[in-house]
């Protein structure tokens, strides 16, 4: 079994890379109900960009797709609500077009000291 798979993140993380290297996602949502739709909204600050208000641009780790999956599930009524997570691989996250004047989210380097 793949480790990806072990670790309970899509099988697409088996094929692109170590598991620390940081991913292109975009989060797309689609909830009717205003207060869980701000609820998930607020949770995906915490992973990524709103490029519109149902749209995010992430830049993460598998570890933190998993959190970040796992803390989707918890808001979301699976019967009701939809979520798609596109991964792009890094050449494809270069080559993301915008009709708008904002840039496409870039990795945010962070230097702890």
């Amino acid at each position: 079994m793949h480790r990806a798979r072990r670790a309970g993140l899509p099988a697409v993380f088996s094929a692109i890379g170590p598991m620390n290297t940081k991913h292109f996602v975009v989060v797309v949502y689609d909830i009717s109900v205003d207060r869980r739709r701000t609820k998930l909204h607020t949770a995906l600050l915490d992973f990524g960009t709103p490029v519109q208000y149902s749209v995010f641009e992430c830049w993460l780790t598998a570890a933190q797709v998993k959190t970040m999956m796992a803390k989707v599930r918890k808001i979301i009524r699976p019967r009701k609500d939809h979520v798609r997570y596109y991964f792009l691989c890094a050449d494809c996250a270069r080559r993301v077009q915008t009709t708008q004047a904002g840039e496409i989210t870039q990795i945010k380097e962070v230097i702890v000291v």
